[in-house]
């Protein structure tokens, strides 16, 4: 658990620098506003695309290998970021920058539900995640620094040498060979199994959530940094923005972690969280200075900790242990879907009809998702408690 978690935090951290500079150093070439929601788009595509497959390809193949070849791809990528100079350049690297994370983040989860008993199993995701959003916070916080006062095209290159070493660190100090225990092949990969998977309700209502959570969080990514910039707030200010949220939504999952395994019911720390998450995009949308924005991605970290750890316990118990691969896929292609759909669409509605309205649209989005979530659960006769 400590290999993961460590591992996990030096590949988000490295990988993520890119975040607050990609879009302001793209636009400095010449790309404009509605590209660079397409660009942010093809990685979103492309891990959502992959997450699937790749999860269930780890469940046979080998977490260390699987996780390792993700590790490998990052690195190549972000530092041949440096190289990028018109829009396909940054298209073409956000795709395989999208194939790696595809290929490292359902691995890892997946490895984390196997190690845990089902009884810490909200625990080990708040310990999990804590890592792995601590590292998003940290990345673009120590990257829109860095781009302030070494320049974009060094944090790239810095970005890649990292991923290098973090790569050297998991085939050093995680032990290989570890699959989820699964009961037989032929079990797991009949097609009745598949479609039983598909028909869980919970699971499904679990996904559907993910997906409109991550919208949201597709538009705090992609264009807070221009929306920001237009507040005034310069790369590194914006960088603090994104270290306020990451590092309230890391902070805040360990203690929601063991919440989530003592409460009656996770899915209503899942409605919680998405209320208060609503209320987070609005406040972006609607900040106008710094201490605004601080506070608005504060809000939605913390508000991300309580509904993100919840839901990953959630599937984990819901599904048994011999499609944990598939539904971590699953999970994670609706997180990259939910993002890529908002930075493809949210890119044309901002620049037509501003920033603010596309938060406050965005928010609406994640109500309607959650009716559905509450549908799926409705007379589920689960207990979802961890005990």
């Amino acid at each position: 658990m400590l290999v993961c978690c460590g591992v996990t935090f030096g590949c988000y951290f490295a990988a993520f620098m890119r975040l607050p500079v990609v879009p302001l150093h793209a636009h400095s070439l010449g790309v404009d506003t509605g590209r660079i929601g397409v660009i942010n788009a093809a990685f979103f595509l492309m891990a959502g695309l992959l997450s699937f497959p790749l999860g269930m390809v780890s469940d046979r193949w080998g977490s260390k290998r699987m996780a390792a070849v993700g590790l490998l791809v990052l690195a190549v990528t972000s530092g041949g970021l440096v190289a990028c100079r018109t829009f396909i350049h940054f298209t073409l690297a956000y795709l395989m920058l999208g194939v790696g994370i595809a290929a490292f983040g359902p691995t890892m989860m997946t490895l984390v539900s196997v190690i845990s008993p089902r009884s810490h199993l909200g625990r080990s995701y708040g310990w999990y995640t804590t890592a792995l959003f601590c590292g998003m916070s940290l990345g673009p916080a120590v990257g829109g620094f860095l781009a302030r006062f070494i320049g974009a095209p060094q944090v790239f290159l810095t970005a890649g040498a990292l991923l290098f070493l973090d790569l050297g660190l998991l085939l050093w100090l995680l032990p290989g060979g570890r699959k989820p225990r699964l009961p037989s092949d032929h079990q797991t990969s009949t097609p009745g199994a598949r479609r039983n998977l598909l028909e869980n309700r919970p699971l499904l209502g679990c996904w559907l959530m993910t997906l409109g959570a991550c919208f949201g969080l597709g538009m705090f990514t992609s264009f807070m940094p221009l929306h920001a910039q237009t507040r005034g707030l310069d790369v590194s200010q914006i960088g603090i923005v994104f270290f306020a949220q990451g590092l309230c939504n890391g902070a805040s999952r360990i203690p929601f972690g063991r919440l989530s395994d003592r409460v009656p019911r996770r899915s209503s720390l899942v409605v919680i969280g998405i209320v208060l998450y609503t209320v987070a995009l609005s406040g972006c949308g609607l900040s106008q200075t710094m201490g605004h924005f601080v506070l608005s991605a504060g809000l939605l970290g913390i508000s991300m900790g309580l509904a993100f750890t919840s839901v990953g316990a959630l599937i984990a118990e819901v599904v048994p242990p011999a499609f944990r691969g598939s539904a971590m896929g699953g999970y994670n292609t609706c997180i990259y879907l939910g993002m890529m759909l908002s930075s493809l669409t949210m890119g044309t509605v901002s620049e037509a009809f501003g920033f603010t309205a596309g938060f406050l649209l965005t928010a609406g989005v994640n109500i309607a998702f959650l009716g559905l979530f509450c549908f799926l659960f409705r007379n589920n006769g689960l207990s979802e408690g961890g005990r």
